[in-house]
């Protein structure tokens, strides 16, 4: 009796250890393969949130910061930037769109190191435009509008056909102050957007704050309809 029992217990034991080690052998197997999918996993989110030419967030990347900020806590206020370069298609027309993305490049490393200092986040919306969000600190808004402003008007040497040279673009800021549980793109960006466009208004290379009241500048000022104007619109929102 005690030898059958010795017996079962060990055969019950070997199948336990086999399946131990059998279970142990087939996850070493499948371990790269774990790591490869977690990898293009991981790719494939980074680009659904951002934008393959910059680097920076895209529009759904801002979305996503902006949920985390709304979702951390208590409502706070937060500074919303619209940045659009000024006369940015003069440099595709006379250097290429390539140097056109050069441009772009050294404009969204320089924003991004900026806004990182603020403890913020910026993103490339679309084309020549770009949007960042900022925690309320102790700096004053004119300040941070102002070292944007200069930033973006510093040189930038990029590569053309004809070889290296020197450019230099400037940018309409608009500015809006906005509580971070609100709409992102329906009261903060559309806020920002307005501001913005009484800075082309005014001839551009200037930042304006959004005032309580101030509205969009007639169309004959605006450059006609751009991507996020026409995705606002099949919205249903106000342009």
């Amino acid at each position: 009796m005690f030898t059958t029992l010795l017996v079962i217990a060990t055969t019950a034991l070997a199948a336990v250890l086999g399946a131990v080690v059998g279970f142990g052998l087939g996850h070493l197997a499948v371990r790269p393969t774990l790591r490869r999918l977690r990898t293009e996993l991981a790719d494939a989110a980074r680009q659904l949130t951002h934008d393959p030419l910059t680097g920076l967030l895209n529009r759904t990347g801002l979305r996503a910061v902006h949920t985390t900020i709304a979702a951390s806590g208590d409502p706070q206020p937060i500074i919303v930037i619209l940045i659009d370069l000024d006369h940015f298609k003069q440099v595709n027309d006379t250097y290429s769109h390539d140097a056109g993305d050069d441009l772009l490049t050294q404009t969204a490393d320089r924003l991004g190191r900026l806004a990182a200092t603020y403890g913020g986040s910026v993103a490339r919306l679309s084309g020549d435009e770009f949007a960042a969000i900022l925690p309320v600190r102790h700096h004053g808004i004119t300040d941070i509008a102002d070292r944007f402003t200069t930033a973006i008007a510093e040189p930038v040497h990029i590569d053309t056909d004809h070889g290296p040279t020197t450019v230099t673009v400037t940018a309409s800021l608009g500015i809006a102050v906005a509580d971070s549980t609100e709409p992102l793109e329906d009261v903060a960006l559309h806020r920002a957007d307005i501001a913005m466009y009484h800075a082309k208004r005014h001839g551009g290379d200037r930042h304006v704050l959004q005032l309580p009241g101030m509205t969009m500048p007639d169309r004959e000022h605006r450059r006609g309809p751009r991507l996020r104007d026409l995705h606002r619109d099949q919205r249903g929102s106000a342009a």
